[in-house]
């Protein structure tokens, strides 16, 4: 079980953080080489610009949970050695397992906090070129 909250949970967030940075990575090369003028229809231009933030988004929104249950499958660990050896029950490895099990937490906040800043920063984008599709659509814009 322990195998599973430090290479199954853990693994996984280190694979979101993995898809999300190179979302984001497709994303800004993808924004960087986009020429506005190639689009006349919003519609087409917003499906384009708008592939796999939602990704992002959900990255970002769902690591705190999976480093919870991280944490919570931990927790339930501890307490069945707790209920192992209760004859000779030393505070200090109990103290040792609980303090292991909040590391999936911290990893789901690793995770989540980068998602959610680029996908801000990302939307943030997104918001700038259809801004420029707009002005670029209307002539009599200076």
């Amino acid at each position: 079980m322990k195998d599973i909250v430090d290479y199954g949970i853990i693994g996984f967030l280190f694979f979101l953080s993995f898809i999300t940075f190179a979302f984001a990575i497709e994303r800004v090369l993808f924004y960087r080489g986009l020429k506005v003028t190639d689009y006349k229809n919003k519609t087409a231009l917003e499906l384009d610009i708008s592939k796999r933030l939602a990704t992002i988004a959900s990255i970002g929104s769902n690591a705190p949970y999976i480093g919870l249950l991280g944490t919570v499958l931990a927790i339930i660990l501890t307490f069945y050695i707790i209920g192992d050896q209760q004859d000779t029950i030393n505070p200090g490895e109990i103290m040792k397992h609980l303090a292991l099990a909040l590391k999936a937490t911290a990893a789901g906040l690793v995770v989540a906090i980068p998602a959610t800043v680029i996908y801000n920063a990302l939307l943030t984008r997104v918001d700038t070129i259809l801004a420029k599709w707009e002005i670029a659509q209307d002539p009599n814009v200076v």
